[in-house]
């Protein structure tokens, strides 16, 4: 009795089933084992970041600051209004003027700076290069600037995010997302805008593009400028549906003499603004969004 039609037909599928499980099968013996050692280390360093005391989840409020004084504490009538069962109703004001910050504590309130009780100090101007941490109980702040706005970013480090956080999802570890980038300097080096969540813009400093091959084609994304290292902003075809919607981010070495340096996308993660509402996080330049899904780095399930 011959085969019948099915029996060849279900014989063809599992045989394209074996051939897809050997491919996938090789294309994961051929990642050395060291490189995936590497990369999941930094996934472990990443995390430990994140539910750091100083780490993103730990940012419990962001408040900014009007000209003159802008009283704080747990209380509804603050100006600056502190989590409820976690500071004292009126704690003191702070005094915005003309670019500098200075705090006042009320009486009897033991708000600390450097493990000392503070009544009175200036905590941001052009002179003080760290920033001024002050604390009360497990809270604790610090002035930021974005622009020509200043506010006060809270962190609590027993903020309840830390303890609901269940980690990250991440693309398979795969090497082919380890590319040389060759830089194509501007000269001199030039300012680019870029904007953040908050609408706000900036001019940062650029020293050029870096230049990718990929299955053929040549991409490029705008490089900043960050110590000595070069930092990207980039969004991809991924964006928005398996990856954070406001693009992603990414770190590289700067270039040696050659011009040439790695870019690891299986390195490239999620932004601070995935995490918390708390965050002023910069956003992809329209030249940086790179027109193929980039299936490497940190995925995104969340709601930020």
């Amino acid at each position: 009795m011959k085969p019948s039609f099915c029996f060849y037909l279900i014989a063809l599928i599992a045989a394209v089933a074996l051939l897809t499980n050997c491919k996938q099968d090789s294309a994961e013996s051929v990642t050395p084992p060291d490189y995936i050692e590497e990369i999941r280390d930094w996934q472990q360093k990443r995390l430990r970041s994140l539910k750091s005391e100083n780490g993103w989840l730990s940012l419990a409020g962001l408040y900014w600051l009007n000209e003159g004084e802008n009283t704080f504490g747990a209380d509804s009538a603050n100006a600056v209004i502190f989590p409820k069962g976690k500071a004292p109703a009126f704690m003191g004001k702070f005094i915005l003027d003309k670019g500098e910050v200075f705090i006042e504590i009320n009486p009897g309130i033991e708000v600390l700076f450097a493990g000392k009780p503070l009544a009175s100090r200036k905590i941001f101007g052009k002179e003080l290069v760290e920033p001024t941490v002050l604390s009360y109980g497990s809270l604790s702040w610090f002035i930021i600037q974005r622009g020509n706005k200043f506010g006060i970013r809270l962190r609590d480090s027993e903020n309840p995010a830390i303890r609901r956080f269940q980690g990250i999802e991440s693309y398979p570890i795969d090497p082919r997302w380890k590319v040389e980038a060759r830089l194509e300097p501007y000269e001199p080096p030039k300012t680019v805008p870029i904007q953040n969540v908050l609408g706000m813009m900036t001019n940062e400093r650029s020293p050029g593009v870096l230049a990718f091959d990929l299955d053929g084609r040549t991409y490029r994304l705008e490089a900043l400028e960050e110590a000595n290292e070069l930092f990207i902003i980039f969004s991809d075809e991924t964006s928005g549906n398996e990856t954070y919607g406001l693009g992603r981010y990414l770190y590289t070495r700067k270039p040696g003499s050659d011009g040439m340096t790695i870019l690891d996308f299986n390195k490239a993660y999620s932004p601070p603004c995935a995490f918390t509402e708390f965050a002023t996080c910069p956003l992809p330049p329209a030249q940086n969004h790179l027109p193929i899904k980039i299936t490497a780095g940190e995925k995104y399930h969340g709601t930020h």
